[in-house]
């Protein structure tokens, strides 16, 4: 029988096709992924609680990261594509974790995100997210389906930039198989702006070089003024524009799924959603006590829709609220973004500030 299909892009309705790509999986159990090898330890966190029971019985569920340390969660050699990674820590560790990245032996990551802001919990306060890509379940499972194609390697790293050991608990499951020549490689970006400047407006994403198409982006947003504060519009710049974009959203809460201030019935109070394709999952009210702002976590998945470019991407949002007399008011805020994005390699180097004091949520 001839195979045709290499197991990539699988969805309901490829489900009953027959494929030659192989599963793996990697995880504590099994750190290299080999096959018929899972299992097998006889030493890990968890060897004391297993000691009756011995090598077969939950001995290596998690690792302990030590603190200022780099683990390596995965090295895999290709072709292949990552399918499902889950992941979980303690909340408190969200901005303290790094995730990194990197395809096919490259010098710098093509994913480098704190690890809450990758999976839509940048707050370090636990919340839901009931979408196609990014799932997270009760209490803080990490789930990522963006699917990772790679030729050559893939090695994905974790930074533990704390001064504690916490257990880190994960499951990378992935596909060996041949990739196609039009598979782009996938990529995301963290960046944090506390305050934002007065009347300039917010990058998301620039410095992108190559071919590909947008296909995310996740915002952790703190208001600092009272009032309305998503008025401002979210821009791409494909392909040479420079002064004005080609596609130029109505406002903020309308790019990120909502209407009208994403509020109730009532037009009084914010409301939580979480859908497939965009949502506000997190809302943080002040407590009248140690939490004094009001914060929001947000995000919009370009799955039916990604914004393609053949040359070069730029993406902006502003911080846009209302002043007296029916005037905009440029905003002040603390505004964190990671996009997502497939596209040719070699990409830019990033250029971030990942130090603990710009991470640190306060």
């Amino acid at each position: 029988m001839k195979l045709d299909y290499d197991g990539l892009g699988s969805g309901l309705g490829d489900l009953a096709r027959l494929s030659n790509a192989e599963s793996r999986s990697i995880s504590a159990e099994n750190f290299k992924g080999e096959k018929g090898k899972g299992a097998m330890a006889t030493e890990g966190v968890h060897a004391n609680s297993a000691r009756e029971l011995g090598q077969g019985w939950k001995v290596s569920p998690c690792v302990k990261i030590a603190p200022h340390s780099v683990f390596t969660v995965a090295e895999i050699e290709g072709p292949g594509a990552l399918k499902h990674m889950w992941m979980t820590v303690s909340q408190r560790f969200y901005r303290q974790f790094i995730l990194r990245i990197y395809w096919d032996g490259e010098a710098d990551p093509s994913v480098c995100v704190p690890l809450g802001d990758f999976f839509c919990n940048g707050w370090t306060e636990r919340v839901n997210v009931n979408s196609v890509p990014i799932v997270v379940n009760p209490s803080g499972g990490f789930n990522s389906y963006w699917e990772m194609p790679f030729r050559k390697k893939c090695l994905i790293t974790l930074e533990n930039l704390s001064d504690e050991d916490p257990e880190f608990f994960y499951q990378i499951n992935y596909v060996l198989t041949e990739v196609p020549e039009d598979r782009a490689y996938f990529h995301a970006q963290w960046r944090r702006m506390n305050p934002t400047r007065e009347k300039e407006e917010y990058v998301i994403l620039d410095d992108v070089a190559g071919r590909g198409q947008y296909v995310g982006t996740y915002v952790a947003w703190q208001p600092n003024s009272n009032g309305w504060w998503g008025e401002g519009e979210v821009k791409f710049f494909l392909d040479g524009d420079r002064e004005f974009p080609t596609i130029c959203t109505t406002g903020t809460e309308d790019y990120f799924g909502g209407a009208w201030g994403f509020t109730d019935n009532t037009f009084k109070n914010y409301q939580e959603f979480s859908s497939p394709y965009c949502g506000l999952p997190q809302i943080i009210r002040p407590d009248g006590f140690t939490k004094a702002n009001l914060r929001f976590g947000m995000y919009r998945w370009h799955v039916c829709d990604p914004i393609r470019f053949r040359e070069d991407l730029k993406v902006t949002m502003q911080a846009l609220g209302w002043r007296s007399k029916g005037r905009f008011l440029p905003l002040k805020d603390d505004i964190a973004s990671t996009a997502f994005w497939y596209q040719t390699e070699p990409h830019r180097p990033f250029r971030q500030d990942l130090s603990p004091d710009h991470l640190e949520v306060i």
